[in-house]
């Protein structure tokens, strides 16, 4: 981070060259065989988990309301660092919740089923559409 006057900017994130063409697979969920394989494509949580473990990161192979419970493997923040876990969903409950990655700036990256492949989005733009304006959480892979 460079601070500028009283501002904080974070770098830039690029998304890195295997992670820019995946398409959206709604059955690549955690677990699936070959899950390392973006061509076969992804949903949000494979996408989100492969681009961590490419950053080194060892994050849980949890459906979300999995995610949302676990404290072994990852911490709920509520300041959020480039790389974090970021849950929406349309109601309050993990269950079911879209899982995306701070990139900074206020930004998460996330395979969205709508769109169909990886799309920057400010947060708060993500929080007005209907389908992920309960914004569950952040989490930070802590192992």
């Amino acid at each position: 981070m460079q601070a500028v006057g009283m501002v904080v900017m974070e770098k830039t994130f690029k998304i890195p060259k295997p992670f820019i063409h995946v398409k959206y697979n709604p059955q690549r969920i955690p677990g699936v065989e070959n899950q390392v394989n973006l061509n076969l494509g992804a949903n949000c949580q494979v996408y989100a988990y492969e681009l961590l473990r490419y950053f080194g990161k060892n994050p849980p192979m949890y459906r979300s309301s999995e995610l949302w419970r676990d404290s072994q493997y990852t911490a709920k923040t509520k300041n959020y660092k480039i790389l974090d876990l970021m849950l929406y969903n349309k109601t309050p409950q993990s269950y079911g919740a879209h899982v995306g990655i701070y990139v900074g700036n206020g930004n998460v990256l996330h395979l969205s089923s709508d769109i169909g492949y990886p799309v920057i989005q400010k947060h708060e733009e993500l929080i007005l559409q209907e389908k992920y304006s309960c914004f569950i959480g952040a989490k930070r892979v802590i192992s």
